[in-house]
Protein backbone atom coordinates (compact mmCIF):
# COMPACT_ATOMS: atom_id res chain seq x y z
CA UNK A 1 0.00 0.00 0.00
CA UNK A 2 1.38 3.55 -1.37
CA UNK A 3 1.46 6.46 1.11
CA UNK A 4 0.65 9.41 -0.62
CA UNK A 5 1.21 12.82 1.20
CA UNK A 6 0.95 15.61 -0.92
CA UNK A 7 -1.96 16.68 -2.95
CA UNK A 8 -0.07 16.88 -6.09
CA UNK A 9 1.29 13.54 -5.54
CA UNK A 10 -2.20 12.36 -4.98
CA UNK A 11 -3.92 14.09 -7.72
CA UNK A 12 -1.45 11.95 -10.22
CA UNK A 13 -2.60 9.26 -9.01
CA UNK A 14 -6.20 9.90 -9.30
CA UNK A 15 -5.19 10.82 -13.11
CA UNK A 16 -3.35 7.79 -13.71
CA UNK A 17 -6.32 5.40 -11.85
CA UNK A 18 -8.81 7.41 -14.44
CA UNK A 19 -6.64 6.98 -17.80
CA UNK A 20 -6.76 3.69 -16.67
CA UNK A 21 -10.33 3.49 -16.36
CA UNK A 22 -10.07 2.52 -12.84
CA UNK A 23 -13.20 2.91 -10.32
CA UNK A 24 -11.84 5.06 -7.18
CA UNK A 25 -13.64 4.72 -4.32
CA UNK A 26 -12.56 7.13 -1.32
CA UNK A 27 -13.00 6.39 2.41
CA UNK A 28 -12.29 9.72 3.97
CA UNK A 29 -11.43 9.12 8.15
CA UNK A 30 -9.52 10.59 10.71
CA UNK A 31 -7.68 7.77 11.71
CA UNK A 32 -7.98 5.84 14.91
CA UNK A 33 -9.29 2.77 12.30
CA UNK A 34 -11.83 0.77 13.86
CA UNK A 35 -13.99 -1.92 12.39
CA UNK A 36 -16.73 0.38 11.14
CA UNK A 37 -13.88 1.89 8.83
CA UNK A 38 -12.53 -1.36 8.00
CA UNK A 39 -15.94 -2.24 6.65
CA UNK A 40 -16.05 0.50 4.79
CA UNK A 41 -13.00 -0.37 3.14
CA UNK A 42 -14.46 -3.95 2.49
CA UNK A 43 -17.25 -2.55 0.68
CA UNK A 44 -15.00 -0.30 -1.36
CA UNK A 45 -13.12 -2.79 -2.44
CA UNK A 46 -15.87 -4.68 -3.72
CA UNK A 47 -17.18 -2.40 -5.59
CA UNK A 48 -14.17 0.05 -7.07
CA UNK A 49 -10.82 -1.54 -8.46
CA UNK A 50 -8.85 1.11 -6.66
CA UNK A 51 -9.76 2.38 -3.03
CA UNK A 52 -8.28 5.20 -1.56
CA UNK A 53 -8.63 5.54 2.24
CA UNK A 54 -7.74 9.24 3.57
CA UNK A 55 -6.34 9.84 7.52
CA UNK A 56 -6.72 13.54 8.02
CA UNK A 57 -7.44 15.35 11.58
CA UNK A 58 -9.73 17.91 10.26
CA UNK A 59 -8.43 21.11 12.97
CA UNK A 60 -11.50 23.22 11.13
CA UNK A 61 -14.12 20.71 12.53
CA UNK A 62 -12.82 20.77 15.96
CA UNK A 63 -14.32 23.84 18.42
CA UNK A 64 -11.42 25.92 20.83
CA UNK A 65 -12.64 23.17 23.85
CA UNK A 66 -12.75 20.22 22.05
CA UNK A 67 -10.66 17.55 21.61
CA UNK A 68 -8.36 17.96 18.93
CA UNK A 69 -4.85 17.56 20.95
CA UNK A 70 -5.85 14.22 22.52
CA UNK A 71 -7.79 12.55 19.43
CA UNK A 72 -6.54 9.36 19.29
CA UNK A 73 -3.01 9.20 16.42
CA UNK A 74 -2.11 5.02 16.27
CA UNK A 75 -0.65 5.53 12.79
CA UNK A 76 1.23 2.88 12.85
CA UNK A 77 -1.63 0.62 13.60
CA UNK A 78 -3.29 2.40 11.21
CA UNK A 79 -1.40 1.45 8.60
CA UNK A 80 -1.25 -2.18 9.56
CA UNK A 81 -5.04 -2.13 9.39
CA UNK A 82 -5.27 -0.55 5.91
CA UNK A 83 -2.59 -2.86 4.25
CA UNK A 84 -4.34 -6.13 5.75
CA UNK A 85 -7.74 -4.46 3.71
CA UNK A 86 -6.19 -4.57 0.87
CA UNK A 87 -6.24 -0.72 0.19
CA UNK A 88 -4.53 0.55 -2.94
CA UNK A 89 -3.35 3.64 -1.34
CA UNK A 90 -3.75 6.24 2.03
CA UNK A 91 -3.69 9.17 1.54
CA UNK A 92 -2.23 11.36 4.53
CA UNK A 93 -1.74 14.67 4.17
CA UNK A 94 -0.07 17.68 6.70
CA UNK A 95 -2.80 20.46 7.87
CA UNK A 96 -0.54 23.00 6.10
CA UNK A 97 -1.13 20.72 2.94
CA UNK A 98 -4.92 20.94 3.13
CA UNK A 99 -4.82 24.59 4.71
CA UNK A 100 -1.93 26.58 3.01
CA UNK A 101 -1.01 29.75 4.32
CA UNK A 102 -3.87 32.71 3.73
CA UNK A 103 -6.48 29.77 3.25
CA UNK A 104 -9.67 31.81 3.43
CA UNK A 105 -12.60 29.65 1.43
CA UNK A 106 -14.94 27.57 3.43
CA UNK A 107 -18.03 25.73 2.92
CA UNK A 108 -21.51 26.37 4.36
CA UNK A 109 -24.66 24.51 3.70
CA UNK A 110 -27.51 26.13 5.31
CA UNK A 111 -29.97 25.17 7.61
CA UNK A 112 -29.28 21.72 8.35
CA UNK A 113 -25.93 22.71 9.51
CA UNK A 114 -27.39 24.85 12.27
CA UNK A 115 -29.61 22.01 13.85
CA UNK A 116 -27.92 19.42 16.43
CA UNK A 117 -24.60 18.58 16.44
CA UNK A 118 -24.60 22.25 14.52
CA UNK A 119 -26.03 24.12 17.36
CA UNK A 120 -23.83 22.19 20.23
CA UNK A 121 -20.65 22.14 18.07
CA UNK A 122 -20.59 25.47 15.84
CA UNK A 123 -18.51 25.66 13.13
CA UNK A 124 -18.26 22.28 12.99
CA UNK A 125 -19.82 21.35 9.75
CA UNK A 126 -18.60 24.08 7.94
CA UNK A 127 -15.06 22.43 8.63
CA UNK A 128 -16.23 19.01 7.57
CA UNK A 129 -17.93 20.02 4.04
CA UNK A 130 -14.83 22.10 3.33
CA UNK A 131 -12.56 19.21 3.90
CA UNK A 132 -14.80 17.07 2.49
CA UNK A 133 -14.93 18.87 -0.80
CA UNK A 134 -11.18 19.26 -0.74
CA UNK A 135 -11.00 15.49 -0.70
CA UNK A 136 -13.28 14.75 -3.54
CA UNK A 137 -11.43 17.32 -5.84
CA UNK A 138 -7.75 15.77 -4.85
CA UNK A 139 -8.62 11.76 -4.97
CA UNK A 140 -11.87 12.44 -7.82
CA UNK A 141 -13.49 9.24 -6.76
CA UNK A 142 -16.40 7.97 -8.48
CA UNK A 143 -17.91 6.68 -4.82
CA UNK A 144 -17.35 7.58 -1.47
CA UNK A 145 -17.97 5.93 1.15
CA UNK A 146 -19.28 6.62 4.81
CA UNK A 147 -21.02 5.33 7.84
CA UNK A 148 -24.68 6.01 8.98
CA UNK A 149 -23.95 6.67 12.72
CA UNK A 150 -22.72 10.28 11.62
CA UNK A 151 -26.11 10.69 9.81
CA UNK A 152 -26.37 14.46 10.19
CA UNK A 153 -22.94 14.95 8.35
CA UNK A 154 -24.05 12.37 5.86
CA UNK A 155 -27.05 14.18 4.97
CA UNK A 156 -24.61 17.50 4.66
CA UNK A 157 -22.39 15.90 2.58
CA UNK A 158 -25.60 14.80 0.27
CA UNK A 159 -26.99 17.85 0.10
CA UNK A 160 -23.50 19.58 -0.91
CA UNK A 161 -22.94 16.92 -3.47
CA UNK A 162 -26.49 17.94 -5.03
CA UNK A 163 -26.02 21.64 -5.06
CA UNK A 164 -22.42 21.46 -6.45
CA UNK A 165 -23.08 19.30 -9.01
CA UNK A 166 -20.01 17.35 -7.84
CA UNK A 167 -19.28 14.36 -9.75
CA UNK A 168 -19.35 11.56 -7.02
CA UNK A 169 -21.41 8.96 -5.57
CA UNK A 170 -21.78 8.67 -1.54
CA UNK A 171 -22.41 4.85 -0.85
CA UNK A 172 -23.83 5.22 3.19
CA UNK A 173 -22.94 1.75 4.95
CA UNK A 174 -24.78 0.39 7.87
CA UNK A 175 -23.10 1.39 11.87
CA UNK A 176 -20.84 -1.24 13.13
CA UNK A 177 -21.42 -2.06 16.46
CA UNK A 178 -19.97 -3.83 19.49
CA UNK A 179 -21.77 -6.96 20.55
CA UNK A 180 -23.51 -4.92 23.75
CA UNK A 181 -24.80 -2.58 21.18
CA UNK A 182 -22.30 0.39 21.39
CA UNK A 183 -21.89 1.98 17.86
CA UNK A 184 -18.27 1.83 17.09
CA UNK A 185 -15.97 5.01 17.43
CA UNK A 186 -12.32 6.52 17.58
CA UNK A 187 -13.65 8.17 20.92
CA UNK A 188 -14.67 5.19 22.80
CA UNK A 189 -10.72 5.16 23.06
CA UNK A 190 -11.90 7.60 25.84
CA UNK A 191 -13.77 5.77 28.07
CA UNK A 192 -12.89 3.70 31.15
CA UNK A 193 -14.05 0.99 32.28
CA UNK A 194 -17.40 2.28 34.07
CA UNK A 195 -17.90 4.49 31.82
CA UNK A 196 -18.07 2.27 28.99
CA UNK A 197 -20.37 -0.22 30.72
CA UNK A 198 -22.61 3.48 31.16
CA UNK A 199 -22.40 3.88 27.46
CA UNK A 200 -24.54 1.18 26.32
CA UNK A 201 -27.34 3.48 27.53
CA UNK A 202 -26.90 5.24 24.20
CA UNK A 203 -27.98 1.65 22.56
CA UNK A 204 -30.71 1.19 25.32
CA UNK A 205 -31.96 4.26 24.53
CA UNK A 206 -33.28 3.39 21.07
CA UNK A 207 -34.11 -0.11 21.83
CA UNK A 208 -36.83 1.48 24.28
CA UNK A 209 -38.11 3.48 21.19
CA UNK A 210 -37.86 0.38 18.56
CA UNK A 211 -40.00 -1.33 21.29
CA UNK A 212 -42.73 1.75 21.31
CA UNK A 213 -42.71 1.66 17.17
CA UNK A 214 -43.55 -2.00 17.07
CA UNK A 215 -46.31 -1.34 19.73
CA UNK A 216 -47.68 0.83 17.90
CA UNK A 217 -46.70 4.42 18.83
CA UNK A 218 -45.84 6.85 16.31
CA UNK A 219 -46.31 10.30 18.33
CA UNK A 220 -42.54 12.03 18.21
CA UNK A 221 -42.73 13.64 21.42
CA UNK A 222 -43.35 10.24 23.54
CA UNK A 223 -41.04 8.58 21.54
CA UNK A 224 -38.54 11.45 22.59
CA UNK A 225 -39.83 10.86 26.18
CA UNK A 226 -38.73 7.51 26.13
CA UNK A 227 -35.42 7.92 25.52
CA UNK A 228 -34.69 10.59 27.40
CA UNK A 229 -36.35 8.24 30.55
CA UNK A 230 -33.47 5.58 29.75
CA UNK A 231 -30.48 7.93 29.34
CA UNK A 232 -31.38 9.50 32.50
CA UNK A 233 -31.70 6.14 34.24
CA UNK A 234 -27.53 6.27 34.16
CA UNK A 235 -25.94 8.35 36.60
CA UNK A 236 -22.99 8.47 34.38
CA UNK A 237 -24.85 10.02 31.30
CA UNK A 238 -25.82 13.35 30.33
CA UNK A 239 -27.86 13.99 27.25
CA UNK A 240 -27.66 17.00 25.01
CA UNK A 241 -30.42 16.13 22.40
CA UNK A 242 -32.64 13.08 22.15
CA UNK A 243 -34.94 14.31 19.10
CA UNK A 244 -37.21 12.37 16.05
CA UNK A 245 -36.44 14.15 13.16
CA UNK A 246 -37.42 14.20 9.49
CA UNK A 247 -34.45 11.88 6.98
CA UNK A 248 -33.83 14.59 4.69
CA UNK A 249 -34.42 18.23 6.62
CA UNK A 250 -33.09 17.00 10.31
CA UNK A 251 -35.95 18.99 11.09
CA UNK A 252 -38.38 17.97 14.51
CA UNK A 253 -41.24 16.23 13.48
CA UNK A 254 -44.86 15.79 15.42
CA UNK A 255 -45.72 12.35 14.39
CA UNK A 256 -43.49 9.56 12.72
CA UNK A 257 -45.31 9.39 9.10
CA UNK A 258 -42.30 9.34 6.87
CA UNK A 259 -38.60 8.33 6.92
CA UNK A 260 -37.19 9.88 10.08
CA UNK A 261 -34.10 9.35 12.70
CA UNK A 262 -34.16 9.07 16.12
CA UNK A 263 -30.91 11.09 17.04
CA UNK A 264 -29.28 10.75 20.50
CA UNK A 265 -26.05 13.06 21.63
CA UNK A 266 -24.82 12.09 25.13
CA UNK A 267 -21.77 12.89 26.72
CA UNK A 268 -20.34 9.93 29.48
CA UNK A 269 -18.01 11.39 31.70
CA UNK A 270 -16.09 13.76 29.27
CA UNK A 271 -16.02 11.69 25.63
CA UNK A 272 -19.41 12.81 23.49
CA UNK A 273 -21.15 9.97 21.83
CA UNK A 274 -23.70 9.97 19.17
CA UNK A 275 -26.10 7.33 18.16
CA UNK A 276 -29.03 6.82 15.92
CA UNK A 277 -31.60 4.67 14.43
CA UNK A 278 -33.46 5.22 11.02
CA UNK A 279 -37.18 4.36 10.98
CA UNK A 280 -38.61 3.90 7.35
CA UNK A 281 -41.98 3.39 6.07
CA UNK A 282 -42.38 0.11 4.53
CA UNK A 283 -46.13 -0.54 3.25
CA UNK A 284 -48.47 0.38 6.77
CA UNK A 285 -45.54 -0.74 9.21
CA UNK A 286 -42.10 0.97 9.50
CA UNK A 287 -38.23 -0.79 9.35
CA UNK A 288 -36.18 0.29 11.56
CA UNK A 289 -32.33 0.14 10.93
CA UNK A 290 -29.85 0.15 13.93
Amino acid sequence: METIRTISWMKEKAGEARQEQRVIGLVPTMGALHAGHLALVERARKECSRVYVSIFLNPTQFGPNEDLSKYPRPLEVDLEKLTNAKADGLFLPSAEEIYPAGFSTYVHVEGISERLEGKSRPGHFRGVATVVLKLFEVVQPQYAYFGRKDAQQVRIIQKMVRDLNLDVQLVVCPTVREADGLALSSRNAYLGAEERKASTVLYRALQAARKELAAGVRDALQLQQTMRKVLASEPRAHADYAEIVDAETFEPVVRVSRRCYALLAVSIGKTRLIDNMLIAPAGDEFVVEL
